[in-house]
């Protein structure tokens, strides 16, 4: 089964999910150590989003995890779990992505969804294991 423009969007909707948490996550407090997680998030936010479009080689290289589901999904996890915070709207924002991360970490264990095109740029092909 090919389901690679929903994977497209549903990607797309996590890097705007993540800019918007990342955005949301320096109000109201302003303390430094907010900010400094605030822009690491919208870095995520907008490199999960340009991922769906252009695949720089040193991605590939440096951050081969984002092209597996599990990988993919422990680092929605991630960046959910550190989104979490007093305001409502980024508890939102935070549980919607933790559970697409829940979700793709689940994909990796159904051998009938195939990853998306994208995703199995950075390796040898899907299923091509090396011995």
């Amino acid at each position: 089964m090919d389901f690679s423009d929903a994977f497209r969007l549903v990607n797309l909707g996590v890097g705007g999910l993540m800019v918007a948490g990342g955005i949301l996550h320096i109000f109201p407090k302003f303390h430094f150590a907010d900010i400094i997680i605030a822009v690491y998030v919208i870095i995520f936010g907008l490199a999960t989003a340009l991922l769906e479009f252009q695949i720089p080689p040193q991605v590939s290289r440096y951050a081969s995890f984002l092209f597996s589901f599990v990988g993919r999904g422990v680092f929605y996890i991630f960046v959910g779990s550190i989104l979490l915070d007093t305001w409502t709207l980024n508890k939102i924002f935070a549980t919607v992505i933790g559970a697409i991360g829940l979700a793709y970490v689940a994909l990796e264990f159904i051998p009938s969804i195939e990853p998306p095109a994208n995703m199995r740029e950075a390796d040898g092909g899907w299923g091509a294991e090396q011995v």
